[in-house]
């Protein structure tokens, strides 16, 4: 998604117009904000701004992954004992596991979706929906 970098953004207003979703929104001070929830990810923003305010999501990696690191850290303090603790820690490796393999399953599918993206992501979507096949010996 792509995200202003409140540093460099000028508050020019370029962006806005450009978004075909009006997903941008000029805050107080004049500063460009992206609506994620609206933004379809058009790459329209990015494209026109001239101080190149407009960046990617992958640059925000190391944040993201404060963000989860922090998230987790909160939890922590609500058990006492070493063993809740250790728990806990078991049960958050298993939530991002399940999360990765989410999102594998969705860049894989993703990929065979193919050019025809209406009709491929439609198919993908049944394909992810189908219970999984029995494995026999």
């Amino acid at each position: 998604m792509p995200w202003v970098n409140k540093e460099i953004c000028a508050g020019c207003g370029i962006c806005l117009g450009e978004c075909p979703v009006g997903a941008i929104q000029q805050q107080a001070g004049g500063l460009a904000e992206i609506n994620e929830a609206e933004c379809i990810r058009c790459g329209r923003c990015h494209d026109v701004c001239p101080q190149e305010a407009v960046r990617h999501d992958s640059e925000r990696i190391p944040q993201d992954v404060a963000a989860n690191l922090k998230w987790v850290r909160r939890l922590l303090d609500n058990f006492d004992t070493p063993s809740q603790r250790v728990a806990l820690m078991g049960r958050m490796e298993r939530y991002f596991n399940k999360e990765k393999k989410v999102i594998e399953k969705t860049l894989a599918l993703l990929t065979t979706a193919g050019g025809d993206t209406a009709q491929g992501l439609d198919k993908a979507i049944r394909s992810a929906l189908e219970p999984p096949s029995r494995q026999t010996d």
